[in-house]
């Protein structure tokens, strides 16, 4: 007969201001092989640890029920207090009477109560059954894998790498450097951003560590946490990056020079078949677009290529195949980045109807003495000169329609063009910022801010109308403004839209990949916004950076550091215990059906022949892959199919106790 011990949480009063816990405490004192049961206000503080385990010494118990908060949040604090006394840390059932009980039945306490009980009653039918079960233990490889090559997947790589671990980069561009390699400066302390990124881009270059892919993607992932097998395809450059020196002679005769839009300045400027994405790019290797290259599409390019004939090191290889490159690590975090909304679902701003109406990357590279125009500001539409500019902010974000989140970047990124603008154009120049609410949340924002202000830019709070195309070519729109109850007309030489943030395009393949949930909002979801930030719920697989959600550079690098940090604590390992609430068959009743294997996310399934008996097939279960989802064993016809700790008997054993109580 078990010796069940049952404990409640008052949780301050997140559970007493709603259930009477002395009277739950009273009724669990009753139940069938309750030997002790008693409350606390903060069970899972220490003093409430050390009132489990004096109950567990004083009254021996081998079983404990905690009635608390969820499982999700403490099961692993009560596990490790119930193993300091000799106990099962699988001996051990909670009871959720905070979030399935207290706070859903917040005015309705005599009802909180009943059901707080029927809880409590269920926990202890199913403890009363609960087997002592041994944990799996698995070797860790020590290498680690980073998906983008971004300012968030630079960091997490140098981190790692820093502490000693293999680490390989993928990155599917033909450089690292990601969205921050296109910004001018730095908000707030207009640090210029090529300064800051290009020296952690030739640190990954020259680490030992670090081994690096770009143009490269990964398409295939299986395993488990510590032992990962990956596969990465690295897409043909068509130029041999051990010979090539980025001398860049290649794209001067192409023939296609000036005729390809240039993807790192947001198609405004011009680039050839063969190209570099920007010049500080690491590695400094030329690539050849297979899209665009009159040799690869047709096989000739007038009476000789060009690029092969000016290139002395013999560099161009238009044999070049794509090639599959196998990896095996422990850990993976995922920095995929994020795009733009496309400015043209909010059809009333007229993107793409005007040249002068471009987005807030387009107007980075605009003013950036890197950019098309060598930093020079000038209307696109005409080259005319630039007299006034006009930033809106919220563009599908903050929009129930669209995107209901905040940007985060798009505030304080408006402020710090207001100022380039001025330091380049005078203070004779007239800048509008409509806007929602102005965001300045960071350290050092609110400051700058007020010193925008005082530059006599323009702040109306409101959302403009359709921007319209006068015959001059200039950009007039209306906007009520709520802060002064006034309504503007306003003519622009340069609109400048500031869209939502969205996921970088193809996450959501590597997210099926990696097995990571997406939130409402399509980035990847966190395993707790609180306690796990950067963890998914595939142990092992941690995000940083914008893939997460919108964050700007600081709180990017903050939460990339954070991953390598957790990734650590896997790598540093050489073995790992797996979870014990896995799977199992009974060959008996297993009939070899196949029905488990396609629902098990984790491919923990494999349908194998009988030794000896050639007709025969039964599933097994890979240990070391299962997560204990159940899924498999919902899905089995036969009943063969358990999950260790919560088998037919210890669940048939809870809905009879509540069914007793309806009774």
């Amino acid at each position: 007969m078990a010796r069940i011990g049952v404990f409640i949480c008052h949780c301050g009063t997140n559970i007493a201001g709603v259930v009477d816990v002395e009277d739950v405490v009273r009724y669990a004192s009753e139940l069938d092989d309750v030997i002790f049961a008693t409350d606390y206000k903060y069970m899972c503080s220490d003093p409430g640890g050390r009132v489990i385990k004096d109950a567990i010494k004083e009254y021996d118990l081998d079983k404990v029920v905690v009635a608390a908060c969820s499982p999700r949040m403490h099961e692993p604090t009560f596990q490790a207090v119930i193993t300091d006394e000799g106990v099962n840390p699988y001996c051990l059932e909670m009871a959720n009477i905070r979030e399935h009980c207290s706070w859903v039945h917040k005015d309705e306490k005599k009802e909180a109560t009943l059901k707080a009980k029927d809880l409590v009653s269920m926990a202890v039918a199913k403890a009363g059954l609960l087997e002592p079960l041994e944990s799996y233990s698995k070797d860790v490889v020590h290498d680690a894998l980073v998906i983008g090559g971004g300012i968030a997947g630079i960091q997490a790589s140098l981190d790692l790498a820093e502490s000693g671990c293999k680490v390989y980069l993928v990155e599917r561009e033909p450089s690292i450097g990601g969205r921050m390699a296109q910004l001018d400066k730095t908000y707030p302390t207009l640090d210029c951003s090529s300064c800051i990124l290009t020296p952690k881009m030739m640190d990954v270059s020259r680490n030992p560590n670090i081994e690096l892919y770009t143009y490269s993607e990964v398409v295939e992932v299986e395993g488990s946490v510590g032992d990962y097998k990956v596969k990465v395809k690295r897409k043909p450059t068509y130029v041999d990056w051990d010979k090539c020196n980025g001398c860049g002679e290649c794209a001067l005769v192409c023939r296609m020079k000036g005729k390809i839009p240039d993807e790192f300045n947001e198609g405004l400027g011009k680039r050839s078949a063969i190209y570099v994405p920007f010049q500080q790019a690491v590695p400094l290797k030329y690539t050849i677009d297979p899209s665009k290259c009159l040799m690869l599409l047709s096989g000739k390019c007038g009476d000789s290529p060009p690029c092969k004939d000016v290139c002395t090191l013999d560099a161009i290889d238009y044999e070049q195949e794509e090639e599959i490159i196998e990896l095996n690590v422990g850990a993976i975090i995922a920095a995929t980045g994020y795009d733009l909304l496309d400015a043209n679902e909010m059809y009333e701003y007229g993107y793409n109807h005007s040249p002068d109406i471009i987005t807030n990357l387009e107007f980075e590279r605009l003013i950036c003495s890197s950019g098309p125009t060598g930093g020079e500001i000038k209307r696109l539409s005409d080259d005319g000169e630039v007299k006034s500019v006009s930033f809106i902010l919220c563009v599908g974000s903050r929009d129930k329609d669209l995107k209901e989140y905040c940007c985060r970047i798009g505030c304080m990124g408006a402020l710090k063009h207001a100022y380039l603008l001025k330091e380049h154009l005078g203070d004779d120049l007239e800048i509008n910022i409509c806007y929602t609410d102005i965001r300045s949340f960071g350290k050092g924002y609110e400051e700058f801010y007020r010193r925008i202000r005082d530059t006599g830019t323009n702040f109306m709070r409101g959302r403009p109308s359709e921007i319209r195309t006068m015959k001059d070519g200039k950009l007039n729109f209306d906007i009520f403004d709520t802060a002064t109850q006034k309504l503007f007309q306003v003519t622009s030489d340069i609109v400048v839209l500031v869209p939502a943030l969205i996921p970088r395009e193809g996450s959501d393949d590597i997210g099926r990949m990696l097995r990571i949930s997406r939130g409402a909002d399509d980035f990847f979801l966190e395993s707790h916004p609180k306690l796990k930030p950067v963890d998914t719920s595939t142990d092992g697989i941690f995000i940083a950076g914008c893939c997460q959600g919108p964050k700007d550079i600081p709180d990017v690098v903050a939460q990339a550091s954070g991953a390598a940090s957790r990734a650590n604590t896997i790598l540093s390992k050489d073995t790992l215990e797996s979870v014990s609430t896995v799977a199992v068959v009974n060959e008996d009743l297993c009939s070899g059906c196949g029905i488990c294997a396609p629902v098990c996310d984790y491919g923990a399934i494999e349908i194998v022949e009988v030794e000896g008996e050639e007709s025969k097939k039964i599933a097994e279960v890979d240990v070391a892959l299962c997560k204990g989802c159940g899924a498999c064993a919902s899905a089995c016809p036969s009943g063969a199919m358990e999950q260790k700790g919560f088998k037919c008997e210890q669940l048939s054993a809870m809905i009879r106790a509540v069914s007793k109580q309806v009774e």
